[in-house]
């Protein structure tokens, strides 16, 4: 099974390659659109900022092709600033569009609780997602002794659509989206190849997903 890694020279390449390979994947990292047409699934990566990100997207063709991608069969996962890339537009820097694959915006973290107390930006740590509902991928959820996942983000997804957020957790009394889909498109706004045995988790049973697709392809 070949995954895809959808390389547009932002994203911390390598621990996903790892984390990918310890489930036994085929792993590309490619920016080539013909290398990525032979893939059976994609994983988006991302660190730094949106604009940045999008532009690098666009000046590589990848935007419309991620676009694309959306509109087949093949798996799709974007990772933290991957998974942001996904929505409408962002407000990071400036107002930016984005994939338009997931309603919502991308928007900075309220700098004051509701105890008007100051907010530490970035989210960076551990937090138990809360799950609103199990896609039929996610068998086994319950037998998790901890849905603990490792966040590191100053922007969050705004706006979204209840039924395309899976699972959630919150900082500092705000909201944040954590796990996200929308047919075969998913999104973490976690590393969950830093989160540990939930991590590896959440990544093997999205691996399991490619291969379940691509065996009926």
């Amino acid at each position: 099974m070949k995954i895809g890694v959808i390389d547009y020279g932002m994203g911390n390449l390598y621990s996903v390659e790892q984390a990918l390979l310890r489930l036994e994947c085929e792993v590309f990292i490619t920016s080539d659109k013909n290398e990525l047409d032979q893939m059976d699934g994609y994983l988006l990566p991302g660190v730094g900022a949106f604009p940045d990100a999008m532009n690098r997207l666009n000046e590589l063709g990848l935007d419309e092709y991620i676009q694309e991608i959306a509109k087949t069969n093949k798996p799709l996962l974007g990772i933290c600033l991957g998974m942001q890339l996904l929505y409408e537009d962002s407000t990071e820097n400036s107002l930016t569009k984005g994939l338009g694959i997931f309603i919502g915006n991308i928007e900075k973290f309220e700098d004051l609780d509701s105890q008007q107390h100051q907010v530490r930006i970035p989210h960076m740590g551990w937090n138990p997602l809360s799950f609103t509902h199990q896609p039929e991928w996610l068998d086994g959820l319950e037998k998790e002794d901890s849905t603990h996942v490792y966040f590191v983000h100053s922007y969050l997804a705004q706006n979204t659509r209840q039924h395309e957020v899976v699972a959630s957790s919150t900082y500092a009394g705000q909201f944040v989206p954590g796990l996200v889909q929308k047919e075969n498109v998913t999104g973490m706004q976690f590393h969950p190849e830093k989160s540990g045995p939930f991590g590896k988790y959440l990544l093997s049973k999205w691996v399991q997903q490619v291969q379940k697709r691509s065996d009926h392809s």
